[in-house]
């Protein structure tokens, strides 16, 4: 199926490794011009030139996404090289243990306040700052898709990751706020809500080449996602980048303000 992606423009944060660098490899492969997004400029220059060594057009746009000034002065380079942002992923965002390196999760009432600004600037600001500096044009092309993926934590909760729960809830409102605002506009507004994904930056708690048979974590792991079992794997980033592309392709224009579960049944909500 052709998903009309050429020749689009895609701003993707947090592209430099894991799921974002999935999203940007399938988008790439689909004709889109991407816009590698990630906090650190070498982990994006890096997926710049995979995908233009696969014959993909693929610019660094490497930002703070905390920083609505960076931004927005990232956003400006990518219309002066590729043109308006026709769709904006909102990957980037994780518990503030994975991005720190630390591994112990806390409880609510143990956590550290200067930890929860952390979590909430990355995850929530961080999605905010990238609509509010895509929008305008959007609005003024009258078309544009914007999709954030979320986890399940923000949809079902998550006891130890409290503030990434709210945090990642906190998008999918506003995503159903943003859907109600700018459908009038032809613009489209979807999360798409993930469970454990092993990629090369979960190494070593998830190894992207476990199996049941040799890992006993990912084994234990599989007994809460139904469709795991049988493939015998925990999710693959390339499962999210496949379900963004279509939400971000015309086939889904009577789609907004929905939320997507592509986490091998780890959630089953109504």
């Amino acid at each position: 199926m052709d998903l009309e992606l050429a020749g689009k423009v895609a701003f993707i944060t947090g592209a430099g490794q894991g799921v974002g660098k999935g999203i940007a490899q399938v988008f790439a492969a689909e004709g889109a011009l991407v816009a590698v997004n990630d906090l650190f400029a070498e982990r994006a220059d890096s997926v710049v030139r995979a995908i233009t060594e696969a014959g993909g057009k693929a610019m660094n746009a490497a930002a703070d996404i905390t920083d609505l000034d960076q931004v927005k002065s990232a956003v400006a380079r990518v219309v002066d090289n590729f043109g308006p942002v026709d769709i904006l992923v909102n990957n980037a965002g994780v518990p503030h243990e994975v991005r720190s390196g630390a591994v112990k999760r806390t409880v609510f009432s143990g956590s550290d306040p200067m930890v929860w600004k952390k979590q909430i600037d990355l995850n929530l600001y961080g999605c905010l700052n990238c609509v509010h500096s895509v929008l305008d044009s959007m609005i003024q092309r009258n078309n544009g898709k914007i999709i954030s993926i979320i986890s399940e934590a923000g949809r079902t909760g998550e006891a130890n990751l409290a503030v990434y729960s709210g945090a990642k809830a906190g998008i999918l409102g506003f995503t159903k706020a943003i859907a109600r605002e700018n459908g009038r506009y032809a613009i489209n507004a979807n999360c798409i809500a993930i469970g454990a994904t092993a990629h090369e930056g979960t190494k070593p708690i998830l190894d992207p080449d476990a199996t049941p048979e040799t890992n006993e974590i990912l084994n234990k792991m599989l007994k809460v996602y139904p469709i795991g079992k049988g493939l015998k794997r925990i999710g693959r980033p390339y499962d999210a980048a496949y379900a963004v592309a279509f939400l971000a392709s015309p086939k889904s224009q009577f789609i907004t303000g929905q939320c997507l579960s592509v986490s091998g049944g780890f959630s089953m909500v109504g």
